[in-house]
């Protein structure tokens, strides 16, 4: 039953059970969201609690801004 909810073979969850490094990752991570617990690995990816990258983007951001010029008829 836990394979169905997974969407794998019953071969894959086997393998997952016992530790197989070959099971992709996003197998993992659907059994944690199935069981109720991927609330933690959501919060891992989110930008928003990436304090350093935040930082590092805003320092390449642009210091200073110019409009464009508009051309002059003649």
């Amino acid at each position: 039953m836990m394979a169905e909810r997974l969407g794998v073979a019953r071969a894959t969850y086997g393998r997952m059970e016992h530790g197989d490094p070959r099971v992709a990752i996003g197998t993992y991570m659907m059994a944690l969201f199935v069981l109720g617990l991927g609330t933690p690995v959501a919060e891992l990816a989110d930008p928003r609690a990436d304090e350093t990258g935040t930082l590092l983007e805003a320092e390449r951001l642009p210091k200073r801004v110019r409009p464009k010029r508009e051309p002059q008829p003649k």
